[in-house]
């Protein structure tokens, strides 16, 4: 009996022993704790990173959105090319044709679309007892324009013959040019030579010409496409051209000064059109104009880029 006893003791010493190792294997193929070393499997997912935010290495650049006139610098944007408003008794469209008379207004170096024109504007708009928003609208454009004209010639009265001479054909755009259409008064021919002269003397010009003071003979820019005209031969352009309207051909023109000057500075000489104005405008010939005329005593007429008064 005794030996039976020790017989069923190790029977279920053993049954114990092998559920106690199956029991083990279970708890360690479902642990939650994984594997480490060389022997740990790879995993084909890559983990994951809560993202914060961009971390640069150097600090950003100031944003123009906040400056105070990032929404004038916008809308100028747009009514650079779409202002309406009526010049002359023709529609216009922008204010793009103008940019380079208008920064030199302004005394600005910024192009006209940036936050920084903006700001300039309004200090000028203020100045001018306009709203200052920094924004180029209808109001502004007019007291610009209104600006320009005032500097024009104020005194119309048609040349006496004793004030006129008679310049070389050489100076001309077309050298065929009648002489009676080759007058200009004295004090604006010699304002006019020594222009040419300074224009001659800029290497960015590279104008071609046989002295210091004389433009090549194969030469266009800066010779006199018109000088004086008198009030007989103005009013047979009109008859001419009865749709140029008064911003086209005036009818008190200031050629028949003698003090008025047409010079060429691309395109079609004088072709008041949209597309010809801004091939002109472009030109070295007429951003030199812009930024030296006045030195000599030239005033522009700035629907008219290539018309150019003396007001001395």
């Amino acid at each position: 009996m005794k030996t039976g006893k020790i017989h069923i003791a190790l029977v279920v010493a053993v049954i114990a022993a092998v559920i106690a190792g199956v029991s083990f294997s279970a708890r360690s193929s479902n642990s939650q704790t994984p594997r480490t070393g060389p022997s740990a499997p790879v995993s084909p997912v890559k983990p994951t990173s809560k993202i914060t935010g961009p971390t640069p290495a150097t600090p950003a650049p100031a944003n123009e959105a906040s400056s105070p006139f990032a929404a004038a610098a916008t809308q100028n944007a747009l009514l650079k090319n779409d202002l309406a408003w009526t010049f002359g008794g023709k529609q216009q469209h922008g204010w793009q044709l103008y940019d380079l008379l208008i920064s030199k207004t302004l005394n600005s170096d910024h192009d006209t679309v940036t936050v920084e024109f903006a700001s300039e504007l309004a200090n000028w708009q203020k100045r001018m007892g306009l709203k200052s928003d920094g924004v180029l609208d209808e109001d502004s454009l007019m007291r610009l324009i209104s600006q320009w004209q005032s500097n024009r010639l104020k005194n119309r009265d048609p040349a006496d013959p004793s004030q006129l001479l008679t310049a070389p054909t050489t100076d001309f755009y077309d050298p065929s040019r009648a002489p009676e259409l080759r007058q200009v008064e004295r004090n604006t021919y010699a304002a006019y030579k020594q222009m040419v002269a300074a224009a001659i003397a800029d290497p960015a010009l590279n104008l071609a010409h046989t002295s210091p003071a004389e433009l090549g003979p194969r030469e266009q820019f800066f010779k006199i496409v018109s000088s004086f005209r008198s009030r007989d031969y103005q009013d047979e352009l009109r008859r001419k051209s009865p749709n140029a309207g008064s911003a086209g051909l005036a009818v008190n023109s200031p050629h028949f000064t003698g003090r008025a000057l047409d010079l060429y500075v691309g395109g079609d000489p004088v072709d008041t059109t949209d597309s010809n104005r801004a091939i002109q405008v472009n030109t070295p010939a007429y951003r030199w104009l812009v930024r030296n005329a006045e030195r000599f005593g030239f005033r522009p007429y700035f629907y008219e880029p290539w018309h150019w008064e003396y007001v001395r």
